[in-house]
């Protein structure tokens, strides 16, 4: 039994895919009878910063998990303070998520006194290396954020391919894929998630879900859907999430389209418990990025067993298979209108994709990601 410490998003910061991925983690290691404890943000992102309406949960707390809510991301006497706190503390394995330079400084301070215990191996999961959404400075702070690990996993190849520009001292690296994301429920009756969510029973829906960015191209499924021949259909986009970028002119662009009656939008955020309603109501996921490493809402989609549409960027192209699990396609308004045509008009499509999810979604499993972030911890 090894004592792992989790360094990264937690309870009471909301559910989203740190979080909950954090959370379910921990499960996984208690479940294969190891000690495990989450150290989560007292302070995550300053108010400034943040792009949402709240950081802050009013979910219950996980059962179950040892939440220890203690890190201050600007502070740097909070990072020593930490620091010296998990030194003492000397747990076999620290696993530190890697999202965003803006956080190197905190949690690499953290690592590189941690690590002087000469017990502790310091493993990072890194969701990505270099960001979507770049900045001055992103570059040497990953540099320093990479130098204070003894090994990394990643969840895309994508990442694994960015990480080799800044892994100057050759630690250990593996790949693992992102685990289904299976802690929202089973998958309940498509009318029944129909009916939970006001929708008409009888239409057919395309599911946007998530913080809305930017780089998530919800533009090109907004302007695929005034193409044609999805304009004259009943295909409805039900979007899930709440903005974080300018709503303005997502709401402008549904305007000028003239596709109001093709746009159902819950832009709010989501909570756990509804998250099975909006995917079970969905026929189809789309995930239109113009930049992506993984994501998270393909392995809710698995978990439910919903086909999706992805574009061919970063991860998503690895883990959607063309024409078997969903389609990849480039990012093209018109390719991604006619795909999802396509898709509605060949009713056998969706009864294959299905069957095909079922088969290709045993290969992401939590067990196999403790197993990856233990093997590599064990490498010199």
């Amino acid at each position: 039994m090894a004592r792992i410490i989790i360094l990264g998003s937690a309870y009471p910061l909301r559910g989203g895919g740190l979080a909950t991925f954090n959370e379910r983690l921990a499960q996984a290691f208690q479940k294969m009878g190891h000690k495990v404890s989450i150290y989560t943000f007292s302070l995550q992102y300053p108010s400034l910063f943040f792009p949402g309406k709240t950081q802050y949960s009013d979910e219950p707390k996980p059962e179950n998990l040892d939440i220890k809510i203690k890190v201050n991301s600007i502070n740097p006497l909070n990072w020593i303070r930490v620091g010296k706190e998990l030194k003492k503390a000397k747990p076999d394995v620290l696993v530190i998520r890697y999202w965003l330079p803006f956080m190197a400084p905190c949690l690499g301070t953290i690592a590189k006194i941690t690590r002087k215990n000469k017990h502790t191996r310091v493993i990072s999961i890194a969701d990505n290396i270099i960001p979507h959404e770049k900045r001055p400075g992103d570059k040497i702070l990953t540099r320093y954020f990479v130098s204070k690990m003894h090994g990394f996993v990643t969840m895309s190849k994508t990442v694994l391919k960015d990480l080799e520009k800044f892994n100057k001292k050759n630690i250990p690296v593996a790949f693992c894929h992102h685990p289904l994301y299976d802690n929202f429920g089973q998958k309940i009756d498509k009318i029944l998630a129909r009916k939970m969510l006001n929708l008409e029973p009888n239409d057919k829906f395309v599911l946007f879900f998530g913080f809305i960015r930017d780089y998530k191209g919800l533009d090109l499924l907004l302007k695929a859907f005034a193409q044609s021949p999805i304009d004259k259909t009943n295909i409805k986009l039900l979007v899930a999430g709440e903005f974080y970028s300018n709503s303005e002119k997502y709401l402008q662009m549904i305007e000028d389209l003239n596709i109001d009656n093709k746009v159902i939008l819950h832009t709010e955020f989501i909570p756990n418990e509804m998250v099975s309603a909006f995917f079970c109501a969905a026929d189809l996921v789309a995930q239109p990025y113009k930049s992506a490493t993984q994501s998270g809402v393909t392995q809710i989609a698995y978990h439910f067993e919903i086909p999706m549409l992805v574009t061919n960027v970063g991860g998503l192209a690895e883990t959607v298979i063309d024409n078997k699990t969903g389609y990849v396609v480039e990012r093209n308004e018109k390719q991604i209108a006619s795909k999802i045509a396509d898709y509605f008009k060949n009713k056998n499509t969706e009864k294959q994709f299905i069957n095909n999810i079922k088969q290709h979604k045993k290969k992401f499993s939590w067990n196999k990601m403790v197993d990856t972030i233990l093997s590599v911890s064990k490498k010199q």
